[in-house]
């Protein structure tokens, strides 16, 4: 073995403006130059060390750069699952270095990161996960001449490496998971009151600051751990808790105590990633040791969220050079993840726009081709070890949409769970609303068909039915006439290249002959829209030959169903057979094919067909309330249709959610820091009841018999002295006016400021007019539906880059959690009504109590309130909030916090007042 030194390219550091650049020659030289002379000043110097080359190009407005010295590639192999922004700032945060505090003084700094990542990875070179890290380098060097392949060899003291693929197997050093023992059946022990505070301060510890509002809110939720009394009544508890109450640590007491007493997990349920990974480090102060935390505490997503180590060695297999490092950095990561997941996770989601579209994304099983325990890497699987962490697991920390897929299929790989925590539980309308619908369309339909045939033609790896129940065929060769029939029948679903079929009007099957009279209905009943947006009409009344269509794709489906069925039932026959002597094998195979039939096509099939048996009822008389909203629909991409559909929803969501979720429960606290909205009664004044009977509906907790237990916290945050709401009443409503506006605010607050829209076409014009100036002021802009960066990536660049400002949607509306000066200013472009669609306006006929208005009105006035809770996240924050709207009413202000008053004021006032609360 060598001696480890420091090998640092004598290359120009580059940090990129908008159209401009900053650069520092190896001589010394710091010079600023223009995006267009850039090519002619780089082009006698070695490759640029950057951050971010792909982003950089587009900042630039440059083609790609053909090499460079990446940090990011850098930081990924040396440090592999730590997480840093992809920026200057990020990275030098990661690394513990003093931020810069612009582009001079980034650029000075690049050359100082490359030492520190360098020196950390020679300092690590004797870890088990440096162990072939050297000869991987060697293979990029060879591969595709990887610009860091001489320095990471030179920091490893390995440069005389010997270049080989075969560490990138990295299945072959991960750990089988093992099986143990069914788990006893819970106990029923009850947490108290008491109980619960004195785990709180456990958790806190004997210095931590006295917050009676957190001791309050935990004695709440500890009555969501009392025992149940009879089925299908949980105990249920509603509460609210405002922001900084510290409700988190405020339910894990309760809930961590249950645990350990009852020798069974709780499951807490969230909408966003984001608040998985918050939760999950907060988790850190009941378990400091990372080890008993990775026993205790499990975070569990659904399957397309992990990395597939199948698809990974597909990958690696007959490797392209474009793709070998973009292997080799998930490789890495692989050895060095906590549990697998690639969305949200550890994973550092900027690796993926590193490179080429689908070299990282396919990766996960994004298409449902998981093999279970056909896979020849099932006992490493990372979504198997999670499933069995899981179940011995104090805590396991989930997403709602998870819970209540498992619970649409009957329990799910994790099995029911008896007490559930649901975070983010404003949002548990919209998650069962997605969890519990359906649509016929061309997408699912042609995946059942891939699902079933396999990939026709010779491309993908979709093995099919026959090839996926190989091996149980062979040991059981009377099931296969049920296959064959299967597999005829499945020729009625949309087959490869429908797409275009479908735009060109010449289907081959019944399937995309549904499409094409689904499509002409749509046409025909909307208007001339806009071909960026989708179009939807109503169900009824028919047009001619839809109910014909619809009629052959109902025989077609039944045919299929009729064969899948009767082998899910011969399957389960074998299972059963108390005389059938099965190796352990042979049974998680059976069961395994019976899961996977019934999931990935009886139950779908079934759907399909209530569906449409609905076309050949007469329409319902107008005004009736119906259990389902059925409707037709276009997708367009880009200016193109790209699918057409029949899409059925509850009307209430709720109903599906208290009955297969919540009623099989023995408890459930469900909470938020926004759950009751402002509801007022005749004399003008808020109603109290009312605004909780209104929770309670939204939350399904009105479905249950048990009444819920209604508990509210006050915020502990002074909203009156810490925050500035405005309305901006002079300028007009077009794109111009609100760009200048928008830009004049962030101007005012120096940055920090986040943009809201509820179009995504007025975010792109108002990015392209603002940009150049507020680059010109060393504001930094980033946008979604622009930069191609995903929102958790966007939202950490954010976070690092305190004086950027970013441009989002409703997604990044709820996902944002940024304490501090990063966001200090938050403006909306118009008031956040609900869309206009056939869902909405039956969900607002029939489930707003006969004033449709004030339905409008609580989710406008809902999505304020949560953008408005974004400003003020620690006791120290300051913020701004604007509404870019004159039409705004007051009614929707009075959703803010309570003492909080609105003011309404022309732009010069609003950026003068904005510019001394925030600046003075």
């Amino acid at each position: 073995m060598g001696v480890p030194r420091l090998l640092l390219p004598e290359a120009p550091a580059l940090v990129a403006g908008l159209g401009h650049a900053t650069i520092l020659t190896p001589d010394g030289e710091l010079d600023m130059v223009s995006a267009a002379d850039l090519p002619r000043r780089l082009a006698d110097l070695p490759p640029p060390l950057l951050v971010h080359a792909p982003a950089t190009a587009r900042r630039l407005g440059l083609p790609p750069f053909p090499v460079a010295f990446d940090l990011l590639e850098l930081f990924a192999f040396a440090l592999p699952s730590q997480p840093a922004a992809p920026t200057p700032r990020g990275l030098a945060m990661a690394l513990g270095q003093e931020m810069p505090v612009d582009d001079e003084s980034a650029v000075i700094l690049l050359p100082e990161l490359a030492t520190l990542i360098l020196r950390r990875l020679s300092a690590a070179r004797n870890v088990p996960l440096n162990r072939d890290a050297a000869i991987l380098a060697a293979r990029l060097r060879e591969g595709m001449d990887w610009p860091w392949a001489d320095s990471v060899m030179a920091a490893l003291g390995k440069e005389d490496a010997r270049p080989s693929s075969d560490p990138l197997k990295v299945w072959r050093r991960l750990p089988d998971w093992e099986d143990s023992a069914p788990p006893t059946p819970p106990g029923s022990l009850p947490v108290s009151a008491a109980e619960a505070r004195t785990r709180l301060a456990e958790i806190l510890g004997p210095d931590a600051e006295q917050r009676p509002a957190q001791a309050d809110f935990a004695s709440a939720a500890a009555l969501a751990f009392a025992a149940r009394e009879m089925p299908g009544a949980p105990h249920v508890v509603l509460a609210e808790a405002g922001t900084g109450t510290g409700k988190t640590l405020g339910y894990i007491a309760p809930a961590s105590l249950w645990a350990e007493r009852n020798g069974a997990p709780v499951w807490i349920s969230t909408y966003t990633r984001n608040l998985q990974r918050q939760i999950d480090g907060e988790l850190a102060r009941l378990y400091p040791d990372p080890e008993e935390r990775k026993r205790q505490v499990v975070i569990r997503k659904g399957r397309e969220n992990y990395l597939c180590l199948l698809n990974l060695e597909e990958a690696t297999a007959g490797l392209m050079p474009s793709r070998l490092l973009a292997i080799t950095l998930v490789s890495r990561w692989a050895l060095a993840t906590r549990d697998g997941d690639m969305q949200g996770g550890d994973f550092p989601g900027w690796i993926a726009e590193l490179f080429p579209f689908g070299a990282v994304a396919n990766l996960t099983d994004r298409r449902g081709e998981c093999i279970h325990s056909g896979c020849p890497h099932w006992r490493r699987c990372f979504v198997e070890h999670s499933i069995r962490r899981a179940a011995g697991a104090k805590l396991v920390v989930a997403n709602h949409a998870l819970v209540m897929v498992q619970a649409a299929l009957g329990g799910g790989e994790d099995g029911p769970a008896v007490r559930y925590v649901f975070d983010e539980g404003h949002h548990v309308f919209d998650a069962a609303d997605a969890a519990f619908s359906a649509e016929i369309s061309g997408a699912e339909m042609s995946e059942l068909r891939r699902w079933l045939l396999g990939a026709e033609g010779g491309r993908g790896r979709a093995r099919g039915l026959r090839r996926r129940l190989e091996e149980v065929l062979s040991d059981h060769p009377a099931l296969s006439p049920l296959v064959d029939a299967a597999l005829e029948a499945g020729t009625v679903l949309p087959a490869p290249g429908w797409p275009n079929r479908l735009h060109d009007g010449a289907p081959r099957n019944a399937g995309e002959r549904f499409m094409a009279e689904v499509r002409r209905q749509v046409l025909a009943r909307t208007a001339e829209a806009d071909p960026l947006y989708d179009a939807e009409c109503d169900l009824h009344p028919l047009n001619p030959g839809l109910p014909e269509a619809g009629a052959e794709l109902l025989a077609g489906l039944e045919r299929l169903l009729a064969p899948l069925r009767g082998l899910h039932e011969r399957l389960t026959a074998l299972l059963e057979d108390p005389e059938a002597e099965l190796e352990v094998g042979d049974r998680i195979r059976l069961d395994t094919a019976r899961r996977n039939l019934d999931r990935r096509a009886v139950v779908p099939l079934v759907a399909w067909g209530g569906m449409l048996r609905r076309l050949s009822i007469p329409a319902p008389e107008p005004g009736a309330r119906p259990v389902h909203v059925d409707w037709l629909a276009i997708t367009r991409r880009e200016g193109r249709e790209v699918d057409a559909a029949m899409h059925r929803h509850h009307l209430d969501p709720t109903e599906p959610f208290a009955l297969a979720v919540a009623a099989p429960a023995h408890g459930l606290l469900i909470t938020s820091a926004t759950l009751r909205d402002v509801v007022l009664a005749g004399d003008g004044q808020p109603d109290p009841e009312a605004a909780w009977e209104a929770a309670e509906a939204r939350t399904g907790a009105s479905h249950l018999p048990l009444p819920a237990v209604r508990a509210a916290v006050p915020s502990t945050f002074d909203y009156c002295a810490q925050t500035l709401s405005l309305v901006v009443t002079d300028i007009g409503r077009d794109t111009g006016q609100q760009a200048a506006a928008m830009e004049a605010l962030f101007r005012a607050s120096g940055g920090g400021a986040l943009g809201l829209f509820t179009a995504i076409r007025r975010l792109r014009n108002t990015y392209d007019r603002i940009a150049p100036g507020l680059e010109k002021a060393g504001i930094p802009l980033y946008a979604q539906h622009v930069d191609a960066m995903d929102n958790s990536t966007l939202v950490d660049v954010f976070r690092a880059e305190e004086d950027s400002c970013l441009l989002g949607t409703d997604a990044l509306r709820d996902g944002v959690d940024v304490p501090g000066r990063s966001l200090r200013l938050l403006v909306f472009d118009r008031v956040p009504w609900p869309r206009p669609t056939i869902l909405h306006r039956e969900r607002r006929l029939h489930l707003s109590g006969g004033r449709p208005k004030e339905w409008d009105d609580a989710v406008a006035r809902h999505r304020l309130r949560q953008a408005f809770g974004r400003l003020v996240r620690r006791a120290d924050d300051r913020g701004v909030f604007v509404l870019l709207d004159s039409r705004a009413p007051s009614r929707l202000l009075a959703g803010l916090p309570d003492g909080v008053v609105t003011h309404r004021v022309g732009l010069a006032e609003a950026t003068r007042r904005t510019r001394e609360f925030l600046v003075g």
